[in-house]
């Protein structure tokens, strides 16, 4: 949330919650929210705090965690590439947009240099320990 709360200082994040689904699961928040009746990575829900709580805004992150152990070993992982969607997913709790190929292009290299610092590649690893067979 960091990184996040970095790219606009003026919006405080107080709370941020990961929900980790599948194919099915994603598919049909898609099309009930985004109207979109198809699967995708991720999708993230920004929430303007309720009174009596502090200020600050909290968000949900919704990861495609199938597409990612589907995915991932074509790329550099799994566990990267659902690291991938965690980040994206809170890039846009941030107010960034790809709905261009630049805006694309843009938000993947700024998450990608997150991923790559010190702290991300420690808990990357543990992202997926176990894969069921």
């Amino acid at each position: 949330m960091e990184q996040v709360q970095a790219l606009d200082p003026s919006l405080p994040w107080t709370g941020l919650s990961l929900v980790l689904t599948d194919h099915a699961g994603i598919t049909a928040l898609h099309g009930r929210f985004l109207h979109q009746h198809t699967t995708t990575d991720v999708i993230s829900f920004a929430y303007p705090p309720a009174p009596p709580a502090e200020p600050g805004a909290t968000g949900e992150v919704i990861v495609n965690v199938e597409q990612a152990l589907e995915i991932g070993p074509k790329y550099q992982g799994a566990a990267w590439e659902l690291a991938l969607y965690i980040a994206h997913g809170c890039h846009h709790l941030s107010g960034a947009n790809d709905d261009t190929p630049a805006r694309k292009k843009a938000m993947r290299t700024i998450e990608e240099q997150w991923l790559r610092t010190p702290e991300a590649s420690a808990w990357i690893s543990k992202l997926i320990l176990n894969r069921p067979t």
